[in-house]
């Protein structure tokens, strides 16, 4: 059987100036998700990454520690959506991110005050009440990460290993895909899954098969500041 390892990216610079890029945090999760692909023996022939900066810097980071050189394949059908075009058009006031960032700082805790917007934000996103309003209504994003997956499972050889760098959304998706699940259940999932994760398939005669879903161990015990959600 082939297998297929959904990673999602580390954690990136929430409040930053520019939110696709790891954060100091984020590079050690690289580093450690490579480690601990290497301690379970994982041996890639391939590895494909969405073009965002935040996948570029992971897949960087966790190969060298993988000591494997694989020269990565980008591929921008495993990109996470437009979130800001999402929180944008829940409040248009939010296109100004300084005044994003003022409301949230008023809440006295910023990153729970924004996930709480931003949880409402996707709902409505989701519902596909409003799909005209957005740059990428909900259902196409599932369909265009459906067509990614499709071509990664085409990119994996029989007996292959293949690495995906990517993100919550992508990987959301493919869960639920894999499983049956509504739209509501999919981002369930999202919300649950840790920075530097691993979920895994695996391809045979009779498929594709989800076996794994958000791994972190290699996250926990004596840096607590390794396990992020956000």
């Amino acid at each position: 059987m082939g297998a297929i390892y959904l990673l999602r990216h580390g954690q990136a610079s929430f409040g930053g100036d520019n939110y696709d890029q790891l954060s100091p945090n984020g590079h050690a999760q690289a580093r450690v998700l490579g480690q601990a692909l290497k301690a379970r023996g994982v041996i890639p022939d391939a590895a494909i990454s969405g073009t965002m900066q935040r996948h570029l810097d992971t897949a960087s980071g966790c190969l060298t520690e993988l000591g494997a050189v694989l020269s990565v394949r980008q591929h921008a059908g495993v990109n996470e959506f437009d979130h800001e075009n999402v929180i944008r058009v829940a409040e248009p006031r939010y296109a100004d991110k300084l005044a994003m960032m003022t409301d949230f700082a008023a809440s006295g805790d910023p990153r729970r005050a924004f996930q709480s917007f931003f949880k409402g934000a996707v709902e409505r996103w989701v519902g596909g009440e409003h799909a005209a309003e957005y740059a990428e209504p909900w259902t196409a994003f599932k369909q265009r990460c459906v067509a990614a997956l499709n071509d990664v499972v085409a990119a994996t050889a029989p007996k292959g290993t293949t690495l995906v760098f990517t993100s919550g959304g992508f990987i959301s998706v493919v869960c639920a895909h894999l499983l049956g699940l509504s739209d509501t259940q999919a981002f369930a999932i999202n919300w649950t899954l840790a920075n530097a994760g691993i979920t895994k398939l695996v391809t045979g005669r009779d498929g594709l098969h989800l076996v794994s879903i958000n791994e972190h161990a290699h996250l926990e015990g004596a840096t607590p500041a390794l396990l992020t959600y956000r």
